[in-house]
């Protein structure tokens, strides 16, 4: 039986008359990558904040490890490494000379050797004794998950740790998360406005917006259980629509323009639906794919 991490149920939290969070509910497994997605401004950094109880929420349950946040704070939050928001250190010391000096701040017993291992772990082999101006945004995020690691901790919270980050910074981060859970265990829980970025990585997620929960659930099911919609660009969308309704006449055409053909399908079909337009004489400029999942979440970006 799958051990529970975090449990968070009916959550909320406003600003004045601003309600950030209105309702969230969530639980993270032991050992979960686990996706917490939504648009910006969703409320996934103030649902967070209470989390962790760098602020106080207004209602709901927070339960982490079993325990309720508000009895036990400081014992659990002994488990739990996070990064909200951008880490941030002292410019003109060096990564090694910056971990040094938290670790004495916060008594932890990490021993240089360890602090060494930890920036040889996320990458910063070579570059430990550069002064912290001198690095770059990803060089940054991968010294303030160093920083979450210090203390072993059991969860690690990491909000939006891609965000302004190159190609190559995004690709680097995203295997050092993994490498967080395959090589040491950790359970992870990672922000993020991207669901491609969360399809790549988590095997969970949760979908907030306007800060209520939306969608829970194992991050295969909820992909591939949900259908494709599709959009062929033909020479001749009226036959196409003709073909479509005669040779699949389960499938319903959402959108038809003056040359594109929208309609929502299992994506095993897809190339029967491409060979009948081919074997029927239809010239097929492009096809374009997105998961039913995708185009509502992108939708409810807009919306939002």
């Amino acid at each position: 039986m799958n051990e529970t991490v975090v449990s968070i149920k009916g959550l909320k939290k406003s600003f004045k008359a601003f309600k950030a969070v209105k309702d969230v509910s969530f639980s993270v497994q032991k050992n979960d990558v686990f996706g917490f997605l939504g648009p910006n401004g969703a409320g996934k950094s103030t649902s967070l904040r209470c989390m962790l109880s760098l602020i106080k929420a207004d209602a709901g349950e927070i339960k982490l490890f079993g325990e309720d946040i508000k009895d036990n704070r400081s014992k659990v939050l002994s488990k739990i490494g996070s990064i909200i928001e951008k880490p941030d250190f002292y410019k003109y010391l060096s990564a090694f000379k910056n971990l040094e000096l938290l670790a004495r701040i916060s008594g932890s017993t990490v021993s240089k050797s360890e602090l060494y291992d930890i920036l040889d772990f996320v990458g910063l082999q070579g570059r430990e004794k550069h002064k912290f101006r001198t690095f770059s945004h990803g060089m940054k995020q991968r010294l303030g998950i160093a920083q979450a690691l210090m203390h072993n901790p059991e969860l690690i919270i990491l909000d939006e740790p891609t965000t302004g980050l190159d190609p190559q910074g995004i690709v680097d981060i995203r295997n050092l998360i993994l490498k967080l859970s395959k090589e040491q265990g950790k359970t992870v829980i990672l922000s993020s406005h991207q669901l491609s970025e969360i399809e790549m990585i988590a095997n969970r997620m949760v979908i907030i917006n306007k800060g209520e929960t939306l969608i829970e659930g194992s991050v295969h099911n909820l992909l591939n259980s949900s259908n494709m919609v599709v959009k062929f660009q033909l020479d001749d969308v009226s036959r196409g629509e003709k073909l479509l309704v005669n040779e699949f006449s389960d499938v319903n055409v959402s959108k038809a323009s003056t040359n594109e053909l929208e309609f929502e399908i299992e994506k095993i079909r897809i190339a029967d639906v491409a060979e009948c337009f081919v074997k029927n004489n239809l010239r097929i400029y492009s096809i374009e794919q997105k998961r039913k999942l995708e185009d509502y979440f992108i939708n409810m970006i807009a919306e939002g």
